[in-house]
């Protein structure tokens, strides 16, 4: 079991649960059409930002398999995106990661620095065997981060659902425990 209460600190940015105190940061990206663009939900309006926001402050633990742990990216005091990680298998040691950051943020390594974070949880805290990540083919920036970590890209299925009333397709990117504690950035 994993339960974050403190922040997570990187080199530039801290990974903490979600407050009350962070709707009008949230909003601020969650209500942009171009972060929409490829999640499965639509430009949050405050309504349901206020919802996801109730949501996002009761994920802080990773109990059982099908938790997530979703933590607010902060950036010298305002929060510019998120970070996830939900647990898909206990028996198979599976995990899923992911990330949305304000576009104003994009380019800087801030979805890195995160992601490397949620990863060393995983591996090195929840014990998972391997975690995966996928995107939106057109999301070229979301794939370069996978691939700046090390992730292999496994899969890409084309056309394979309807997505925002057209078709669409998804890349799967994969990192085993081995290739993580291979890595630069373990432990």
């Amino acid at each position: 079991m994993i339960e974050i209460v403190d922040p997570v600190k990187t080199e530039r940015l801290a990974l903490r649960p979600f407050t009350e105190a962070d709707a009008e940061d949230m909003l601020a990206f969650e209500s942009l059409p171009e972060v929409a663009r490829y999640l499965f939900n639509e430009p949050r309006t405050p309504e349901d930002n206020a919802k996801e926001l109730a949501t996002r402050q009761g994920q802080t633990a990773l109990r059982k398999e099908g938790d997530t742990l979703m933590l607010a990216v902060e950036l010298d005091g305002t929060v510019i995106g998120y970070t996830l990680l939900v647990w898909l298998s206990e028996e198979h040691k599976q995990g899923e990661f992911g990330y949305v950051l304000h576009p104003a943020h994009h380019g800087k390594g801030y979805a890195t620095e995160a992601s490397v974070e949620m990863l060393r949880i995983g591996f090195e805290q929840l014990g998972l065997h391997r975690i995966i990540g996928r995107c939106d083919p057109r999301n070229t920036g979301s794939a370069a981060v996978m691939e700046r970590i090390g992730l292999r890209k496994e899969a890409h299925f084309v056309e394979s659902e309807i997505f925002k009333g057209e078709w669409g397709g998804e890349l799967h990117y994969a990192m085993l425990a081995t290739e993580w504690q291979n890595s630069r950035w373990s432990s």
